[in-house]
């Protein structure tokens, strides 16, 4: 057990007008203590490490220098946000993050007042931003917005989109670009907190603007090159020329760790006239505690760990692979011997199994970034072209690029594979990286082949069967975390597109599964038979196209037939229900029962707990055929009296 670090300064501070109430010499302790805090409550619950303690002192300037929460602050994804929840009122109940009930590992509306948006998916603060700050413009009321972007989140063009509007929002709206990998900055010293200063002063912010408007009474080509000169000088010297095209004011770059240098500046362009501005800060993942800044991607999300060693509680070793090791193991086998496969990710690369591949294949292998729009497109054209792409990204992130799946790739029947992690419920991440609705989809577009891997064995059939099927898109669900146990087979078996398996072979009742919950099909098979219920269990494997075949024998066969899958309503049930009436199955009555997640966002909780909220485990699936079969027999009576 991590003990509670001593926190003298951090406990006087349960809000920000607490922190407010400081000296500022006495932020670098609160900076401090906030750290050793973050550290050991992440250490007791697990969560997102690294990301958190790059903005520790951040965090504190900001809310010491802005008005929070009439002042906005709006978080990119929200996975860092842990030191501002502990700021913010939430201290006492940070230690139940991620558990049931507990707090979200995210920003959450529904949390506090401090999260005026919630979010999990990247790239989305400044268009909120920019919301909240022409609001406020409108109807007069106080109040900037204050953005945070991390570098990664940068390279979703939703961020470009919203900076193009940004001048709208006049000095309301400050982006703050949180530049954790040194990717855009130079090295960061005195000499570039001097200039941030310099820069971000009202003489300066005003000389600009002075400039900008005596410009415009020239001619439009005098002004114009004036303008450019302005900006490309100072671009030359900052690095903020892009911003700048796009109209914002630059500051930066400027260290994120050194309150001396981040305070004045948030204060300059707190009382600035001038706007949009956006801060170039940089910041180091994982500061301050050696394990995640020696090892900044292991440290990104961590399972329970001692704080002293750093050593995660992963549990028991060995058992079986992870979903997303099989696939990209398998990938990689495929493509030695077929040199059309490639593969894409959208900066996930180790958590859809991409890393595997691009191991082996590292010229065939292609991460986007966040940017899941332009990989679907991109393997689109590669597909167009002749190539095999599989185009790996979590379910969630998928939604993202609807309109690309849509338009780019079903409409014009190109084989694209899409292998689709995290589907199904997805734990402590809750409902934000829930993968609910893929089936429902993509099972309702045209020339689309959707099959859900039952276990890890079927994951390895799934992908080959992918790799063959030149003749359209087809995609393949399969869960977060690790396969159930099966033996893995030697040599991948092509699946006949469109058809099931039965597993276990019974007479009155038939389970239809689709996914992972067939184990949970089988177990309530079992609890069936035990009251002489004779039950069939079949594996779907494919959502579209079905196996009309299949379900229509055991549609006449059985007396009451439930379909079971980890996805919205619309999915298989719906499909199900559609060929039925389409064949007439339904004239004599009605049998058929479906099991599906409910129509509501589950919040987060331990797996478990949310399959038996949604219903998806043996005992519902039995409760689900015992009252089926009670309202037959009530019907059979009725019609005989």
């Amino acid at each position: 057990m991590n003990s509670r670090p001593d926190t003298p300064l951090l406990d006087t501070v349960d809000v920000p007008a607490d922190l407010r109430k400081l000296e500022q010499g006495q932020l670098r302790q609160l900076a401090d203590e906030l750290r050793a805090e973050m550290i050991s409550t992440v250490g007791s619950t697990g969560g997102h490490l690294g990301s958190g303690l790059g903005v520790v002192e951040l965090t504190t300037a900001i809310h010491y220098v802005f008005n929070t929460p009439t002042d906005r602050l709006i978080w990119d994804v929200g996975h860092q946000a842990y030191p501002h929840k502990i700021l913010t009122g939430r201290r006492d109940r940070i230690r139940t993050l991620r558990q049931g009930g507990g707090l979200s590992g995210f920003t959450k509306r529904s949390e506090s007042e401090y999260d005026p948006f919630g979010a999990a998916h990247s790239s989305t603060s400044i268009s909120a931003g920019l919301g909240f700050a022409v609001a406020n413009k409108l109807a007069g009321t106080p109040g900037k917005a204050i953005a945070v972007i991390g570098d990664g989140a940068m390279s979703a063009g939703m961020a470009y989109e919203a900076m193009n509007n940004a001048e709208q929002a006049g000095n309301r709206l400050v982006v703050i670009l949180n530049d954790n990998d040194m990717s855009i900055a130079p090295p960061v010293g005195g000499l570039s907190a001097y200039l941030a200063r310099m820069v971000s002063s009202s003489e300066y912010l005003g000389l600009r603007s002075l400039a900008s408007k005596v410009a415009r009474k020239f001619s439009r080509r005098v002004h114009s090159g004036l303008e450019r000169a302005e900006v490309y000088t100072r671009g030359m010297v900052t690095g903020g020329t892009l911003f700048e095209e796009l109209g914002f004011y630059y500051v930066g770059p400027i260290d994120g760790h050194n309150l001396d240098h981040l305070i004045p500046v948030l204060e300059n362009v707190r009382d600035s006239e001038q706007g949009p501005i956006l801060i170039h800060v940089v910041t180091k993942k994982g500061k301050g505690y050696g394990p995640a800044e020696e090892s900044a991607d292991k440290y990104h999300g961590v399972a329970k760990f001692d704080v002293v060693s750093g050593k995660q509680d992963k549990g028991p070793g060995g058992g079986p692979p992870a979903y997303q090791n099989v696939f990209g193991e398998t990938l990689a086998k495929l493509a030695d011997t077929d040199p059309l496969i490639c593969a894409i990710t959208a900066a996930m690369p180790s958590g859809t199994g991409v890393d595997k591949f691009a191991k082996a294949h590292p010229d065939k292998a292609f991460d986007v970034g966040i940017a899941e729009q332009h990989g679907v497109t991109f393997a689109a054209g590669l597909a167009a072209q002749g190539m095999r792409p599989f185009c790996a990204i979590y379910s969630t992130f998928l939604q993202r690029a609807f309109d690309q799946v849509v338009h780019d790739v079903a409409i014009q029947n190109l084989p694209v594979r899409f292998a689709i992690d995290r589907a199904g419920l997805v734990g402590a991440d809750g409902a934000t990286h829930a993968g609910s609705f893929d089936i429902t989809y993509l099972a309702t577009l045209p020339n689309f082949v959707v099959m859900a891997a039952a276990d890890e064995a079927e994951l390895v059939h799934m992908t080959y069967t992918a790799a063959c099927h030149d003749s359209g898109p087809i995609a393949f669900r399969y869960p977060r975390g690790a396969g159930v146990g099966v033996p893995m087979p030697e040599t991948p078996q092509r699946l006949e597109i469109g058809k099931g398996r039965i597993v276990r072979q019974g007479s009155k009742i038939a389970l239809l599964s689709l996914g992972t919950r067939l184990a949970e099909a089988l177990k309530a098979a079992d609890q069936l038979e035990a009251k002489g219920l004779s039950t069939t269990v079949a594996d779907l494997r494919f959502a579209k196209p079905l196996d009309s075949e299949m379900i229509e024998k055991l549609i006449r066969t059985h007396e009451v037939v439930v379909t079971v899958e980890e996805g919205s309503i619309g999915g298989l049930g719906a499909h199900v229900l559609t060929l039925a009436s389409d064949l007439g199955l339904t004239d004599a009555g009605l049998k058929i029962r479906t099991l599906r997640l409910p129509d509501i966002f589950q919040d987060h909780d331990a797996p478990e707990k949310q399959y038996d909220e949604a219903g998806l485990n043996a005992p519902n699936i039995v409760d689900t055929v015992l009252k089926a079969l009670r309202h037959n027999s009530a019907g059979v009576e009725e019609a005989r009296a």
